[in-house]
């Protein structure tokens, strides 16, 4: 599948940029109006899932109903709309000889995708790889089986409909965890592996893996209220970092407070967090803050401060200084997002350049950390290694580079 996978790829390298939004906007219009049939699929996995017990979080991230299956389709039409980052020169230059070298984006090839209980990444991937002129291998986990199968149907159909060859978008969900294990150990025939969802599934595919990755991880997100916040910005940046949505990765998971303001902000976020429904662990200091409020607390394990809950549940601490406060995130943080709440200018630079996270919010949720708020249309998923790619992934980071130099003979002496 790997090697068709490639083959197909040279032939869509060689589409212009024209050719690909038009193949993107017939795929946008194929899955709005098979968009009752993916549902249909999708409540069939639903069903599955609640029976089996998974988490809210879990059900909120697999949920592919017609409103976001049409949500996912104009994400695709978003991505035909983007520059075309092929064939961009990245710099050049001239040598003294008049030998003329550009560097220029080029397509990787072939992805591999191992993800669960995504749907809408199944899109997204496939308008990415497609815009950028990539294929793709996706192993998209039992848990949503039918309804990747059902997206494929109608993508893959489109494909053919419009002159591609449709193993440039396929699935190995029929070989469960053989094809995952199969794509992890195809080194040659997939050029890059990107693992997305939680910390357990992304560590067994750096661990087990002979093809390179780009590691997506998990997110240990922090809000970290200054002692010069202004609380009519904190409490709705709190809220809607952890709760607009629970289940994905850039909601917030952990909240550290400066001592100079925590009698005074804590039972103010306590209050609102709870009136939201979220759980409370605290460290000793919050706790007893906390509870002299007269909001019900438990008490934070160490731990505590390296969990990614993806539910209704928060950490809280107390720390001096910003620098405490740095020190900690930099301690438990997963790399993925951070966010300061201060009206101190210095105080924002010190803590956005000395938190080590792909991406840091100074003032606004850290759930703007996705491709789509970005601006990319979509997204391969947040990196949070430093190699290759680092926070969202879009078009531009499916790409690699190739020198071609443009002589007139010349020979080097």
């Amino acid at each position: 599948m790997g090697d068709a996978a490639s083959r197909s790829q040279r032939a869509l390298a060689l589409a212009n940029t024209e050719q690909k939004n038009a193949l993107l906007n017939a795929i946008a219009d194929e899955l709005e109006a098979g968009s009752h049939a993916i549902a249909e699929a999708n409540a069939l996995d639903m069903d599955a899932a609640k029976q089996a017990g998974i988490s809210t979080g879990r059900l909120d991230r697999l949920l592919f109903d017609e409103k976001r299956i049409k949500a996912a389709a104009e994400g695709v039409r978003r991505v035909a709309g983007l520059p075309d980052p092929v064939g961009q020169i990245v710099r050049g230059l001239t040598l003294p000889n008049g030998l003329r070298l550009n560097e220029t984006r080029v397509p990787i090839g072939v992805f591999g995708m191992i993800y669960e209980a995504r749907p809408n990444v199944t899109v997204d991937v496939a308008s990415l790889s497609l815009k950028s002129g990539n294929a793709v291998l996706l192993r998209g986990g039992h848990e949503a089986q039918r309804t990747n199968e059902a997206t494929l149907s109608f993508i893959c159909r489109t494909l053919q409909e419009e002159g591609f060859d449709a193993s440039l978008i396929a699935s190995v969900d029929r070989y469960g965890r053989m094809g995952a294990t199969a794509m992890m150990e195809a080194s040659g025939h997939i050029d890059v592996l990107v693992p997305r969802g939680g910390a357990n599934l992304i560590q067994t595919v750096v661990r087990n893996s002979k093809v390179p990755v780009i590691e997506t991880g998990a997110g240990n997100v922090h809000i970290y209220i200054d002692k010069t916040a202004d609380f009519a910005k904190a409490i709705p940046i709190l809220l809607n970092a952890k709760t607009q949505r629970v289940g994905v990765c850039n909601a917030a998971e952990k909240l550290v407070v400066h001592r100079e303001i925590a009698e005074e902000f804590l039972p103010i976020a306590a209050k609102a967090l709870d009136e939201a429904g979220v759980e409370l662990l605290a460290d000793d200091e919050a706790y007893g803050i906390i509870e002299d409020s007269g909001v019900n607390a438990q008490h934070a394990s160490s731990e505590d401060w390296n969990i990614e809950y993806l539910a209704l549940r928060m950490a809280v601490k107390v720390v001096e200084s910003m620098d405490q406060a740095i020190e900690h995130i930099n301690a438990h943080s997963t790399g993925h997002t951070e966010c300061i709440v201060s009206e101190d200018y210095s105080a924002i630079e010190r803590f956005t350049q000395c938190v080590d996270s792909a991406v840091v919010m100074a003032n606004a949720s850290s759930r703007f950390t996705d491709g789509g708020m970005f601006g990319f249309g979509a997204e391969l998923g947040i990196s949070t290694q430093k190699l290759h790619a680092r926070g969202p992934m879009g078009l531009s980071e499916m790409t690699t580079t190739k020198w071609i130099g443009y002589g007139t003979g010349q020979v080097r002496q």
